[in-house]
């Protein structure tokens, strides 16, 4: 049923109360009753206002309100105008202070000014000037205010937008990771399909069957329940790599690990000409963090081993494990080395090293601070996104490892990733010792 015209005419849209806009909090200092007195007179319809008879007073009601600007006589007995300043500026550094004296010198003017007093007024005042001298400070506090506010919202922005990049860079990466799965799988189910096909070719229409089909039929049914088994085995690798897998969860073997990073990284345009190996672990291990994580890190790291220069040089990817705790105090930070996460990395045994090294030009001293820094890149414009080393040390730090990089200009670099291992679970599910 349609609403009447009245209704209709009628009807406004909800308004939102307009909140009333918070008063300036005014703090009065003075050890005279009649100055206080005066003062709170002239402001009290104005600001909210506070008044202390002595420093440590005024510190107190600075530390339990909000003050915006405070008006201190500079002579007082016990603390003077000038230690409350310093005193309030430690307790808010934005506080505004209007400095009040009766005996002016130079010095005093100078220190109170050195310590950020804003203004400062001769006694006895007229009620003009010293309502000016509150109002500038008074706006004066609004203004740093706001651009204190929309410096943080610039800052929360940049960050956002950061993470955003970093997101789609990252998703980009797991878009490749991905598509090496049905990559894999391909494999498998065209086998299957073209031994089902012949199956069909053999034995469909037959009413019986000679002894030759049934074992032409036996052997090819072994051949495709081995390609399903393979499919499962891919599609519960790259599952596990999905799950952020606590504790006690299956794990997927270091070396196959290592046998997928070089299947993608040797379809990167920037492998090519390059000599690349990857030498497995003696003893498999798994690590605690999440596969394609890993997968992410070590493609990373290699592809711009591959991009560090354009000659042909060699890529070597190593795993080894390490049967003690990192002795910390051996890696220091130098023109040529740096040790990344050490505060938040776990360093319990066993430990997973493992290097990307590289023969290539090597990085100068003055850019291996910048390497792992958001959208720094050393490449011509549109050749990279500069985050790729930004990407790995964010993963690394969420699964707690450490990243150490050691360079040579002329000789190379290597990137060592440390990771907390765990054994590799058995086939019955009880893990290798």
């Amino acid at each position: 049923m349609m609403p009447s015209t009245a209704t209709l005419d009628s009807y406004s849209p909800p308004v939102e109360p307009i909140l009333p806009r918070r008063k300036g909090t005014l703090l009065i200092v003075d050890d005279e009753d009649g100055p206080r007195q005066s003062l709170r007179v002239i402001f009290k319809d104005d600001y909210e206002v506070l008044m202390a008879s002595d420093g440590p007073s005024a510190i107190a009601l600075a530390q339990n309100n909000k003050i915006d600007v405070a008006v201190l006589d500079i002579r007082m007995s016990g603390m003077s105008g000038i230690e409350v300043l310093e005193r309030l500026k430690f307790v808010d550094a934005t506080i505004e202070v209007v400095m009040m004296t009766a005996f002016e010198t130079t010095d005093t003017i100078r220190h109170a000014l050195r310590l950020r007093a804003c203004d400062y007024i001769n006694k006895p005042f007229d009620i003009s000037t010293m309502r000016t001298a509150v109002a500038n400070a008074m706006q004066r506090r609004t203004l740093e205010g706001e651009i204190h506010n929309n410096a943080e919202k610039l800052q929360e922005l940049l960050a956002e937008l950061q993470n955003q990049k970093l997101e789609e860079q990252m998703a980009h990466t797991r878009g490749e990771i991905y598509a090496s799965i049905i990559h894999d799988i391909n494999g498998p189910l065209t086998v299957i399909s073209g031994f089902v096909q012949l199956l069909n070719q053999r034995i469909g229409n037959a009413t019986r069957l000679e002894y030759e089909d049934l074992e032409f039929l036996k052997d090819r049914l072994k051949t495709i329940t081995r390609q399903v088994t393979n499919c499962i085995e891919i599609s519960r690798r790259y599952l596990g790599f999905l799950r952020r897998q606590s504790d006690d969860a299956p794990r997927v073997g270091m070396n196959q690990i290592l046998t997928d990073v070089s299947h993608l990284a040797r379809v990167q345009h920037s492998s090519q000409h390059h000599q690349f190996t990857v030498h497995p672990l003696v003893e498999d291990m798994a690590v605690r963090m999440n596969g394609t994580d890993v997968i992410q890190v070590l493609l990373n790291l290699a592809i711009n081993a591959f991009q560090c220069a354009l000659q042909p040089h060699k890529v070597d990817i190593e795993g080894v494990t390490l049967r003690q705790a990192l002795d910390l105090t051996l890696f220091k930070d130098g023109p040529q080395e740096r040790l990344l996460n050490v505060e938040n990395f776990d360093n319990t045994p066993p430990l997973l090293m493992i290097s990307v090294r590289d023969t290539g030009s090597g990085i100068p001293e003055d850019i291996l601070p910048k390497i792992f820094q958001a959208y720094f890149s050393t490449k011509a414009a549109r050749q990279g996104t500069g985050l790729g080393l930004n990407i790995v040390q964010r993963l690394i730090k969420e699964a707690r490892g450490a990243l150490h990089v050691r360079t040579a200009v002329g000789q190379g670099t290597t990137f060592t990733v440390y990771l907390s291992a765990v054994p590799l679970p058995s086939p019955n599910g009880a893990p290798h010792s």
